[in-house]
């Protein structure tokens, strides 16, 4: 895979704007919806978890561009969500990385 065509990780650390919150179920149903919006622009949600703590979901996403993990942001913005967003790489290509500077 060229460079070019290479994806990028990013970590998608995410929050509920209290005011949005209506009940459990429509927050539990709107990964799917948010999904499916992401995939529309090329951005594939790999996994999204729950957390505790800060932050209320964790949502890693693989995409070509910083330009579409920047619209991923703003579709899970429309739905109540303050988000943050982080460029990932596996712990494997970081101890590479790492080798190849020693």
């Amino acid at each position: 895979m060229s460079e070019t065509e290479r994806y990028t990780k990013y970590a998608i650390l995410a929050q509920l704007q209290e005011a949005e919150l209506q009940n459990p179920h429509d927050m539990a149903s709107m990964w799917g919806t948010i999904t499916n919006e992401c995939g529309e622009i090329g951005v594939e949600i790999l996994d999204s978890y729950a957390v505790l703590g800060q932050y209320d979901f964790l949502v890693i996403a693989d995409t070509q561009s910083r330009g579409q993990v920047l619209q991923a942001a703003l579709i899970m913005e429309r739905y109540g969500l303050d988000v943050q967003t982080m460029e990932i790489v596996s712990t494997d290509e970081f101890a590479q990385l790492v080798e190849d500077v020693a």
